[in-house]
């Protein structure tokens, strides 16, 4: 059962991490070179080619010298250019993982990689991590996952991040005023 987004009401102003989010939606979508060069940005060793994107979002007044900063955008952004994402999707992390699998939560192999994902302690570690999971969703699943809720997860990265995939996971469904509290 996917957890339905929550759309804020017409006159509420975008958060900057759905305006990041919808930003480079619509980038990818008409720039390819640049869809390219997000995708590309997913290596470590080539993430300078999202700096271009990055710095020109002065809204977001992200420090590119500043990795806890800087990574979670990377990840996000990257995601949504090999996805070829339309759209923000309205999957968790945690349903995603448990949708790759047959098995859904219980596959040994989903625990694996939830369990790998919850150990990690750093940002940069989990966020390396998570590159070939969202890879692995987008070619499983075929529907988007949230990349709002993630870019919040990840910027915000801490023990309430991982209890929130592990109850996504395991399907107990995180309380919407829970989840805002937590981002």
């Amino acid at each position: 059962m996917q957890e339905a987004q929550a759309t804020p009401p017409p006159n509420k102003p975008k958060s900057s991490d759905e305006k990041f989010v919808d930003t480079v939606i619509a980038h990818c979508l008409k720039d390819k070179g640049l869809a390219a060069r997000l995708r590309r940005a997913d290596n470590p060793a080539m993430e300078y080619q999202s700096w271009e994107l990055l710095g020109s979002l002065s809204y977001l007044g992200i420090d590119l010298e500043v990795d806890y900063k800087r990574i979670p955008y990377v990840t996000v952004a990257s995601a949504i250019a090999k996805a070829k994402a339309e759209r923000n999707g309205t999957l968790s992390l945690g349903r995603a993982i448990a949708a790759c699998y047959e098995d859904g939560r219980d596959s040994a192999q989903a625990k694996t990689r939830l369990r790998r994902l919850l150990a990690s302690s750093e940002l940069a570690e989990v966020c390396r991590l998570l590159r070939p999971v969202l890879t692995l969703i987008d070619s499983k699943v075929g529907q988007p996952v949230d990349y709002i809720r993630l870019l919040r997860q990840l910027r915000f990265f801490g023990h309430r991040t991982k209890t929130q995939w592990a109850q996504e996971f395991y399907g107990q469904s995180v309380p919407v005023d829970k989840q805002e509290a937590a981002t």
